[in-house]
This record gives structure tokens, sequence and C-alpha cells, in this order.
């Protein structure tokens, strides 16, 4: 995940994934500031958070949020666990 410290999404979104037991690295861009690029080349997006479980590009909070919503949230974490 990539993220900063003051963004209430990334914030949102790490609360998400420790609740559901996911370890996760965080790429801190408010310390890394030189990693957005690299952040933008991955995601095509420009915004934090931007979240991949595994190898799966997720987007960002309310792409993950709509995932936990749907119940499809779950298989992916279990099947990158795997």
């Amino acid at each position: 995940m990539y993220s900063t410290m003051v963004c209430p999404y990334c914030i949102r979104a790490k609360r998400l994934l420790k609740s559901k037991g996911a370890t996760f690295t965080d790429i801190n861009l408010s310390s890394q500031p030189q990693r957005r690029v690299e952040m933008m080349q991955k995601s095509g997006r420009q915004t934090v958070p931007q979240i991949w479980v595994g190898d799966t590009h997720v987007g960002g909070f309310d792409d993950l949020w709509a995932l936990d919503r749907t119940g499809k949230l779950d298989k992916l974490l279990e099947n990158a666990a795997a």
C-alpha cells in the first residue's frame, strides 16, 4: 500500500486491513516522496492510498471498502495468503 500520514482514507484502509488480520507493507510517501512516481507508474493513479492485495491492484480505499461490502475482500486476502 502506498499512503501518506495525513490521508484519512489511508488511515481507514489500514484500519480495515488490520481488522481482517491482513499483513501489509506501507510505503509512506510522506517520508519517501520520491516513490510517488513509482506508485503512479504501477497504478496509473496519482491519489493515495493505492492498495494491492498480492499481485492484484485493488485501487483506493473506496475500492477496498466496496470489495469488503460485497464479501469479495476476504476471498482476495485468503488467495493472496495462500
